[in-house]
């Protein structure tokens, strides 16, 4: 499944997105990452809405991917600035799930377009 949201962010500059989507920023800038326990820089370890995750971090082009390799649903999500957008972009590996787990990525998408609108204003 596909999740996808966009805010306007008129002139953002990519590698000032990329140097603040840091791990050791996650809990600032989305409320469904609670806290850091390990930042390594490019993995770490974090505690989130679904419980305590390895976490990877790897810079891309025009952002930031995020991954949970240890996450039963593969959850990896990617925020973007291109064309005066941020674009936050969460995938799972299943094309279906149950509905409490779905609401909980809409929270985690909401928290995120929360934390990055902080970024852009």
């Amino acid at each position: 499944m596909e999740f996808f949201e966009e805010i306007s962010a008129p002139g953002q500059d990519v590698a000032a997105l990329q140097k603040q989507l840091r791990i050791r920023n996650l809990p600032d800038l989305c409320h469904s990452i609670s806290t850091i326990l390990v930042d390594n820089q490019s993995s770490g370890r974090i505690y989130c809405l679904w419980g305590e995750f390895d976490v990877n971090r790897e810079n891309i082009k025009h952002g930031v991917r995020f991954s949970l390799p240890g996450c039963p649903n593969a959850l990896a999500w990617t925020i973007t600035s291109a064309n005066n957008l941020i674009t936050v972009h969460c995938t799972i590996n299943r094309k279906t799930h149950d509905e409490d787990f779905i609401a909980s990525i809409y929270i985690f998408m909401a928290d995120w377009v929360s934390g990055l609108k902080k970024l852009s204003s």
